[in-house]
């Protein structure tokens, strides 16, 4: 049968863990540095540029494209919402508790709650407005900068590819689940814009903020390896 354990990570090659720090410490520097474009007004004409580049020219209530575009971008937009996150969170945890990994669970449950919070705090910390120039095709309240369906869905889908890539051998198959959960998070961004509820500069910087939040989690918390061992039944 197959029994999962908990192991610590071995120390890896120095320099790995040194480039992650720079990562970090950059893109904590490019969020702040776009965050002053933004209050300068330096990124207005880039952000209205690309926001009205989805919508038909003079209707600015309707979404350009196919007539099944907005459908898509709706559907594709809840996948980075509170209740898709909460369960895809709730459903890996569990399931690599279940598997014995008791600490990668915990690891899973605290990088994504924190980044959350994280995200609120910055939310009501900038206090950006959400775009007014385009009808919104979706509800929303909260204000616009970071955008929090770009950052907590780079928070919890990269997380969990992390998590998958310490306890799949295969190179071609770790780099396809990373693959998706990139795809995923850049999918989600966009159809935030597309839909109206937030500024190209507001998805960037959720990108940015929950790439980092992954990274530092994974640098600080030095996330479990998982190893499979094969036993004779």
């Amino acid at each position: 049968m197959t029994r999962f354990r908990n192991l610590a990570v071995d120390n890896r090659l120095p320099m790995k863990q040194i480039l992650l720090i720079g990562g970090i410490a950059l893109t904590i520097l490019l969020f702040l540095w776009l965050w002053s474009e933004v209050a300068e007004g330096e990124v207005s004409a880039i952000d209205q540029s690309i926001l009205f580049a989805f919508r038909k020219s003079g209707e600015l209530q309707t979404m350009a494209g196919p007539t099944w575009l907005r459908q898509t971008m709706l559907d594709v937009t809840t996948l980075g919402g509170t209740t898709v996150l909460a369960l895809v969170i709730s459903g890996s945890a569990l399931f690599v508790y279940m598997k014995g990994a008791h600490r990668m669970a915990l690891v899973i449950v605290g990088a994504t709650v924190s980044g959350a919070l994280m995200v609120t705090l910055l939310k009501g910390y900038f206090l950006r407005p959400r775009p007014t120039l385009v009808d919104h095709l979706v509800i929303e309240h909260s204000a616009s900068f970071p955008s929090g369906h770009a950052a907590n869905s780079a928070i919890v889908y990269l997380t969990i590819a992390v998590l998958f890539s310490r306890v799949e051998d295969s190179l071609r198959t770790r780099l396809f689940v990373l693959s998706v959960a990139l795809l995923l998070t850049l999918a989600i961004g966009i159809s935030r814009v597309a839909l109206g509820v937030h500024w190209p500069s507001d998805v960037l910087a959720g990108w940015m903020f929950g790439t980092c939040w992954a990274c530092l989690w994974a640098l600080l918390v030095k996330l479990p390896i998982v190893e499979e061992e094969v036993l004779d039944s």
